[in-house]
C-alpha cells in the first residue's frame, strides 16, 4: 500500500507547524494542507499578542512575583470547574500543561529562539476565594515580537523541513473529507480553491478548481475552532451564558468557521463540550479593519468604571480584567449586548493595551526604542488612533456632552446624566483616603503593590472627574468572539477517541480543534496565556505521539 507522506497535518497555524517541525525533527515526511494563501500561514497566532502562561519564571521571580507549582493547579481547577464525564481526559491534559508550564516550557522555547517582555502580565484576576476563579499571581509572558515572534521559530523549522524534502506545503487546499482503511484513518479529499492573492487575514475565494486525494499513515487534525463563524457560535451558546448576543464583533478571521470539526466527526471523532467557549467582553470595532466585523479586545487595567448599558455600574467582582465570563454572563442577563468604560486620558494613557500583534507594533517589531517611547506617550498611538477614529469612542470635557455622546452613539437615551454623575462622584469621594469599602478600588491598590502593574499597567489613583485627568472618556464594548475551549476528544498522546472513548486509529488532532488538548482542557473558564501555549503544548504532543506511531 503506497503513501504520499508519513503524516498529514490539516491546518497551518501554529498547532500545526509546531507539529510539522516536530515530525520533521523526527525524520519524517509529511503534507501540510491549509485552505488559505500562504500569505497565511501561522493562522490565528500571528494577530495574537503572544501572551503565555508560565509558572516560577526568571520573569517572575525578577518581578518579586512567587509562584508554584501547586499555585497554579489550584488556580487552574478552580478556573476550569471540570464537572462532567467528559472532563477525565481534559483534566489529565489540565495537569500535563500546568506541569509543562512549570517545567521545560521556558527552556524548550528559549532553546527555539522565543524570548519574552520583562514585565510578566495580570490577567483573569478572579476577584472570589482561593479555591475560585482567577490567577493568584501575575503569569501572562508577553512574546517579544508578539504573535509573529511565536510563529517565527517554527515556521523556520518547517521551512527547513521542505528544503530537506521531507515537507510538503499545499495551500488552497481545502479538506472535505475524510476516509478509513481497516477502522484507521488514511484517506484525506478536498477540493482544490483557485489562486488567492488575497492579504492575510482578509477573506479568500472559495471557488474549486480541482479535487484532491492524498494518503498517509496518520492525519492530525489542527484546524482551528469556530469563532469566525457566528452562526455555529450562537448556535452552541451555553444556556448559563443567557440569549446570543444579536450583535458580535470576530476576533478571528472568518475562515476559522469549524467545519473541520464536522468532517472529523463524520469520520468518528467524538466532539465534546461544544458548549464552552470563550469571548470577550471589552470589545470594539477595529477602524481601520482587515477581516469582517474585525474587533479588538482592550487589555484592561483595574481603573475604569465599568457600567451596563442603562449606567449601571457592574456588580462585584466584575471589575477590568477580573472574570471575563463571569462578566459575559451578567452582560447577557441585563436585555443589551454592550456595555461602558468611563474613565479619563490619564487611565487610557497607562491603562489601555489593545490585543493583536498589528496593534502593538513596537512589541511585534522588538523596538526596545518605541517600547520606550510607549512608555512615556500620553496616550500609546494606537490607543490614541481609536479614540480619534473609533466608533465606539466618545471624548469629552465635561460629563454632560459625554452622557449626550454615549446616548448618540446607541440611539437610544439609556444613559441618565443625574445618575451617572452620582455614582462616579461616589467613586472619586472613596479614592481619596487609604481605606475604602469600595472594593475595585481595594482592588487598584492591591494592583500597585505589583511592581510590573505600578509600573506600566495601573494609574495612580485619582478622581475622575478632575479636571486635570481630563478629558473624560466613554467606550462603548462590544461581545467579541474568539475561541472554543470545547472540540475533538484526545488521550494525552492527541490521539483522538471515538464516541466509545476508543482511539480513533490514525488520527491525531491538537490546537483549539482538540480543545487545546483533550478536547477541554480549560473546562469552563481560562486563565489565560493558554490558547497560545496550548497549540504548542498539544502539537508537540501530536507531532511526537505521530512520528513514534509512524515510525
Amino acid at each position: 500500500m503506497s503513501y504520499d507522506a508519513d503524516v498529514i497535518v490539516i491546518g497551518a497555524g501554529l498547532a500545526g507547524l509546531v507539529a510539522t517541525a516536530e515530525l520533521v525533527e523526527a525524520g519524517r515526511t509529511v503534507i501540510l494542507l491549509d485552505q488559505e494563501p500562504e500569505q497565511s500561514l501561522g493562522g490565528q497566532a500571528h494577530w495574537s499578542f503572544g501572551g503565555l502562561f508560565l509558572v516560577d519564571s526568571p520573569e517572575q521571580r525578577r518581578m518579586r512575583v512567587k509562584d508554584s507549582h501547586a499555585l497554579a493547579l489550584q488556580d487552574w481547577y478552580g478556573t476550569a470547574g471540570f464537572d462532567r464525564t467528559e472532563d477525565h481526559w481534559p483534566k489529565k491534559w489540565a495537569e500535563a500543561y500546568v506541569d509543562f508550564a512549570a517545567g521545560e516550557k521556558r527552556s524548550w522555547l528559549h532553546a527555539r529562539g522565543v524570548r519574552f517582555f520583562p514585565v510578566v502580565g495580570w490577567a483573569e484576576r478572579g476577584g472570589y476565594d482561593a479555591n475560585g476563579h482567577g490567577n493568584s499571581v501575575p503569569r501572562f509572558h508577553i512574546t517579544w515580537g508578539t504573535g509573529p515572534g511565536l510563529v517565527a521559530p517554527f515556521e523556520q523549522r518547517v521551512r527547513e523541513g521542505v528544503a530537506r524534502g521531507l515537507v510538503q506545503l499545499r495551500f488552497r487546499h481545502r479538506v472535505t473529507g475524510l476516509g478509513r482503511t481497516a477502522g484507521a484513518v488514511d484517506t484525506v479529499t478536498g477540493e482544490i480553491l483557485e489562486p488567492s492573492t488575497a492579504e492575510r487575514g482578509t477573506a479568500s475565494t472559495r471557488t474549486p478548481t480541482g479535487a484532491f486525494e492524498l494518503r498517509a499513515q496518520a492525519v492530525i487534525v489542527t484546524s482551528g475552532g469556530i469563532g469566525g463563524n457566528h452562526e455555529l457560535v450562537r448556535a452552541q451558546w451555553p444556556e448559563r451564558l443567557g440569549t446570543p448576543p444579536a450583535k458580535l464583533l470576530s476576533g478571528v478571521p472568518a475562515h476559522v468557521d469549524g467545519l473541520m470539526l464536522g468532517i472529523a466527526e463524520k469520520a468518528g471523532a467524538h466532539h465534546i463540550n461544544r458548549d464552552r467557549m470563550w469571548h470577550y467582553t471589552e470589545g470594539i470595532e477595529n477602524w481601520n479593519p482587515i477581516w469582517a466585523k474585525h474587533g479588538i479586545r482592550i487589555l484592561p487595567g483595574p481603573s475604569s468604571l465599568w457600567l451596563d448599558a442603562t449606567g449601571k455600574r457592574l456588580p462585584v467582582p466584575l471589575f477590568p480584567g477580573f472574570d471575563t465570563l463571569g462578566t459575559l454572563e451578567h452582560i447577557m442577563r441585563t436585555g443589551h449586548d454592550h456595555t461602558w468604560f468611563v474613565l479619563d486620558k490619564k487611565i487610557i494613557g497607562k491603562e489601555f493595551a489593545l490585543s493583536g500583534s498589528e496593534q502593538n507594533p513596537d512589541l511585534t517589531g522588538k523596538s526596545i526604542r518605541d517600547v520606550i517611547g510607549r512608555a512615556r506617550a500620553d496616550v500609546p498611538g494606537p490607543v490614541q488612533a481609536f479614540m480619534d477614529k473609533g466608533v465606539d469612542f466618545v471624548v469629552e470635557n465635561d460629563l454632560s456632552a459625554l452622557v449626550r455622546g454615549m446616548n448618540r452613539i446607541t440611539g437610544e437615551d439609556l444613559i441618565d446624566e443625574t445618575a451617572l454623575r452620582r455614582e462616579i462622584t461616589a467613586r472619586d469621594r472613596e479614592i481619596a483616603n487609604p481605606f475604602t469599602k469600595d472594593l475595585q478600588i481595594t482592588a487598584i491598590h492591591g494592583a500597585r503593590r505589583y511592581l510590573g502593574d505600578k509600573l506600566i499597567r495601573t494609574a495612580t489613583p485619582h478622581r475622575i472627574l478632575d479636571p486635570g485627568a481630563g478629558p473624560l472618556i466613554a467606550v462603548r464594548l462590544n461581545i467579541l468572539t474568539r475561541k472554543s475551549l470545547g472540540g475533538l476528544q484526545t488521550d494525552l498522546d492527541s490521539r483522538v477517541l471515538t464516541e466509545s472513548r476508543e482511539p480513533l486509529g490514525g488520527l491525531y488532532a491538537a490546537g483549539e480543534a482538540a480543545g487545546f488538548g483533550g478536547g477541554g482542557v480549560h473546562g469552563y473558564r481560562s486563565l489565560e496565556g493558554t490558547f497560545l501555549g496550548g497549540c504548542v503544548f498539544s502539537g508537540r504532543a501530536a507531532g511526537r505521539a505521530a512520528a513514534k506511531a509512524v515510525g
